[in-house]
């Protein structure tokens, strides 16, 4: 999945057809996150597929960064783990009042990525990030709003009719305009969102090798399971 969204920004990024990337999530979840769990427990000594894996991360993120277009959200419900840390990439994140950003990375021993260590503090301050990303604190749309992360939110049961006109609206602005406008934005930044994403990815890689992370997962599982 991470290699075909990546395939399929860098497609778009050169398709004159496009104005605007949306994701969205279908059913109650914008998203429940990577099975890292799962990515863990497969691992075993292979540190090649552990490469293999955070490069695919890596190129997913660095698509993100590098995306010349506008990019909106339509956060239809949860959003967990780069699910939620990769909205700080996007221009405009809608949500519904049901809808919640969760980010349990030091609860499976794993750290920050889609360069959450950078764009976090910068659009809630440290101390938030620091709820977020170290703590796990699971932050609500209304909450989020509040923080700067969200845009708008939506009653649940009118979020479909609502947010789609609204992002209609965008594919009629000029679109040369719109793309510069954004570009002037983004380039004194995408220098510091690259070496972030860098810097996140080697710190999974050797973390997602570690015994503390294998340790927490074990944990995770066992708990689930009662």
């Amino acid at each position: 999945m991470y290699v075909s969204i990546t395939r399929l920004l860098n497609e778009a990024a050169t398709d004159d057809r496009v104005k605007v990337t949306v994701f969205t999530g279908a059913g109650d979840y914008y998203s429940s996150g990577n099975d890292i769990v799962s990515a863990i427990m497969d691992l075993g000594d292979e540190s090649k597929r552990t490469e293999d894996k955070t490069a695919a991360v890596q190129n997913l993120v660095s698509a993100f960064i590098d995306y010349p277009k506008l990019l909106a959200a339509a956060v239809n419900g949860p959003a967990i783990g780069i699910a939620a840390t990769k909205l700080g990439l996007f221009d405009v994140v809608y949500a519904s009042d049901k809808a919640f950003f969760y980010t349990p990375f030091t609860k499976l021993g794993l750290v920050a990525e889609g360069c959450s260590s950078y764009t976090f503090p910068r659009i809630m301050g440290m101390r938030k990030a620091s709820e977020m990303l170290l703590f796990g604190h699971k932050m609500y749309a209304q909450e989020a709003k509040d923080y700067g992360f969200v845009t708008e939110v939506f009653p649940h049961a009118t979020f479909e009719q609502e947010v789609w006109p609204k992002i209609e609206q965008f594919t009629q602005f000029p679109k040369q305009s719109m793309m510069a406008s954004r570009r002037l934005m983004r380039d004194m930044i995408k220098e510091d969102l690259h070496k972030a994403n860098k810097e996140e990815c080697k710190q999974l890689r050797i973390q997602m090798n570690s015994e503390e992370s294998f340790n927490a997962a074990m944990a995770f599982m066992n708990r689930n399971k009662l």
